[in-house]
C-alpha cells in the first residue's frame, strides 16, 4: 500500500491503528470492523486477493492473548497491506469469518480454527482440517509441547492392524526454534523444554 492509499484509508477508518511491520504497511483493526475494513480494500482501494491469513498466540500471560493475521494483495502495483485484528476473549477466542468476502478463507479459517482453536463466526463449515476431529489440542498455542503428545490412533481398524499409538517425533527445538538457553524470547512454545530423542528420555516416559 502506498502512503497516498494509506492516508486515504486511515481517513476512511480512523480507529485502524498503524502496526509496525519491516515490509508492507500494517494496521490493527477492531475485530467488530474487521469485515467492513476488508470489504472497503477489496471494492474501493483493490485488494481483491487474500493471500492468506493466520494468528499469533502471545501466550497465557498476555491479552488481548491472540491475534488473526490477513495479508491482502492488489494486482494494481503489486501491493500488499496486513490487517491485524485481536480476539476479545482469550478464553473463547473469535473473529468474525471473511468467507463472503473472499472463498478462500474457508479453508485458512479452518485451518486457524485447528491450529489455534480460534472460531470464526459465520463461516460455513467450522471443520478441523489437518487434525481429527476429537483431537483435544491446538498444535500451535504456546503450551502446546513441541515433542507433542502421545495418542491413540484415530482410526480403529488402523490401530487394530499396527497394535500402534500415535508417537509423536523428537523435535530438540525443531528447525525454527531458538536455543533454550539465553536465547528463550516470550515468542517461543511454553513447551520448549518438552523436547526429547534417543539420547535424553522422553519426560514421564514408562519405558
Amino acid at each position: 500500500m502506498d502512503d497516498a492509499t494509506a492516508k486515504q484509508f486511515l481517513e476512511r477508518f480512523p480507529e485502524a491503528k498503524p502496526r509496525e511491520s519491516l515490509d508492507y504497511k500494517a494496521y490493527d483493526v477492531p475485530a467488530d470492523k474487521l469485515v467492513e475494513v476488508c470489504r472497503v480494500l477489496r471494492d474501493d482501494f483493490g485488494f481483491t486477493m487474500l493471500t492468506d491469513s493466520t494468528a499469533i498466540d502471545w501466550g497465557e500471560e498476555t491479552s488481548p492473548r491472540f491475534t488473526g493475521i490477513y495479508h491482502l494483495f492488489s494486482w494494481l502495483g503489486a501491493r500488499y497491506v496486513r490487517i491485524a485484528a485481536n480476539c476479545p476473549d482469550d478464553a473463547a477466542p473469535a473473529l468474525p469469518s471473511l468467507v463472503e468476502l473472499f472463498p478462500i478463507a474457508n479453508w485458512q479459517e479452518r485451518e486457524t480454527f485447528d491450529m489455534f482453536g480460534i472460531r470464526f463466526t459465520g463461516h460455513p463449515d467450522l471443520r478441523r482440517i489437518l487434525m481429527w476431529d476429537d483431537y483435544p489440542y491446538h498444535p500451535l498455542r504456546k503450551e502446546f509441547p513441541l515433542a507433542g503428545h502421545d495418542g491413540d490412533l484415530p482410526a480403529a481398524d488402523v490401530a487394530e492392524a499396527t497394535k500402534a499409538k500415535v508417537i509423536p517425533a523428537p523435535m530438540m527445538g525443531g528447525p525454527f526454534h531458538a536455543p533454550q538457553k539465553d536465547h528463550m524470547s516470550k515468542r517461543e512454545p511454553r513447551g520448549a523444554d518438552q523436547s526429547w530423542n534417543e539420547a535424553k528420555p522422553k519426560p514421564c516416559s514408562k519405558d
